[in-house]
């Protein structure tokens, strides 16, 4: 019978004295213990973090193998503390593929042991899974080991990705309760629509008389959706094939992601994760000795919006030429002010990269507001609709029973 897998958190002293933390899967305190022990760092504490309840983790085969930047940033912890403390970096991925939960991820972490193995570098091993590791991280690992400060670089690639991992999680939160609710009062209408309104029909006309004007709408969108509902979802799944086998066609962008930023109430959001988002990779590229013009075409793509990556090249070709990195900036009204002078004074000073880590954090907290107020301001609208729409057909298909008696006689 094989030995149930549980996950620990532990912190320890490595031999340059810094305190680490993590998170480690083994079958027993004291198997973590050993493993530690072997990574030559001395055990502080080791917790075993309690996934039961709510916290549990639905596993669904095909889509927890799917290697997520919450894994990536996982695993360049644990990799950078593993080098720090002495481990060769062949030791290190031998560690991390046995510990790894994700299949595919384990996977990939042999082929890559392999290919460093066969004599390529480690940033060569994970550029030939482009799918899997962020242009990002390949470029930063590549002017880690050029360095000669790939520990360093690990941990700022994960202290990026984790800030990224909790910027998601934060939007996901907030829209997560106002997307549950329209589901559901969709759900409800279709139900009501399709199963309670034919039978309240059926009722109404056997008694005979005329219908009221709401009930009479409830019969019309009931037999329209009856006709339609085939129809309808065909549409719906069409559309979400094509949107996802367009989204990422430059054409495509430029025409819908422009629109991103002029919606009404979510617009202001999208800018500022874009914001954060590329402050942020733009800082840890400087900071990790990536240079500017190949910071700035990664940092780019990897905004998530088109508008941000046109004003990117704008300011990779204003550098090209001698020119300053703020000052194209300023002709693009998707950087608010305060990001081109607070850059400009970083350019000023010398210190861009701790500058541009402000402005994420800015950012990030300025996000974390948005998606409070977004929500409390959600949640009270979305309780009304719903309501009000259930209640507009509970009274369409009950004003008719006031009759019944007089139809009855």
């Amino acid at each position: 019978m094989a030995t149930a897998v549980k996950r620990f958190e532990y912190a320890v002293r490595d031999p340059q004295g810094n305190i680490q933390k993590g998170v480690i899967d083994a079958p027993s305190k004291d198997a973590v213990a050993t493993r530690l022990r072997d990574m030559r760092l001395a055990a502080l504490s080791i917790e075993e973090v309690q996934t039961g309840g709510l916290k549990t983790e639905i596993k669904i085969p095909g889509f927890t193998d799917k290697i997520g930047l919450k894994d990536i940033a996982i695993m360049s912890r644990q990799l950078a503390t593993m080098i720090s403390s002495g481990l060769s970096l062949l030791r290190s991925l031998t560690i991390l593929a046995e510990q790894t939960e994700n299949p595919a991820l384990q996977r990939v972490i042999y082929e890559c042991r392999a290919d460093i193995e066969a004599g390529r570098s480690f940033s060569q091993a994970l550029g030939r899974h482009e799918k899997v590791f962020p242009p990002l991280m390949i470029n930063m690992v590549r002017a880690g080991e050029v360095g000669g400060f790939l520990e360093s670089v690990l941990l700022s690639i994960a202290t990026n990705f984790e800030d990224e991992v909790k910027l998601r999680a934060k939007i996901k939160s907030a829209m997560t309760y106002p997307v549950v609710v329209f589901c559901i009062a969709i759900l409800a209408v279709v139900g009501m629509l399709l199963f309670i309104v034919p039978v309240f029909q059926d009722m109404f006309e056997s008694l005979g008389g005329e219908l009221p004007f709401l009930t009479q709408v409830l019969v019309t969108m009931s037999a329209m959706l009856k006709i339609g509902i085939v129809p309808l979802i065909i549409a719906i799944i069409v559309g979400v094939t094509l949107w996802n086998r367009n989204k990422h066609r430059k054409g495509f962008r430029q025409r819908v992601e422009p629109l991103y930023l002029k919606a009404p109430v979510f617009g202001t959001l999208v800018q500022k994760v874009a914001l954060a988002r590329f402050t942020r990779n733009l800082g840890a590229m400087l900071r990790s000795g990536v240079p500017i013009l190949q910071s700035l075409e990664i940092v780019g793509e990897a905004s998530g919006n088109i508008v941000i990556e046109n004003a990117t090249k704008d300011v990779r070709d204003s550098v090209r030429t001698g020119n300053s990195l703020a000052k194209p900036l300023a002709q693009h009204p998707v950087f608010p002010p305060m990001v081109v002078q607070m850059m400009a004074v970083g350019e000023d000073t010398g210190a861009l990269d701790d500058m541009l880590d402000k402005i994420a954090d800015f950012y990030d907290d300025e996000v974390e507001a948005t998606t409070e107020q977004l929500t409390s301001l959600i949640e009270p609208i979305m309780i009304g609709v719903l309501g009000g729409i259930i209640g507009f057909m509970v009274i369409g298909l009950y004003m008719p029973i006031f009759s019944v008696f007089e139809l009855v006689k």
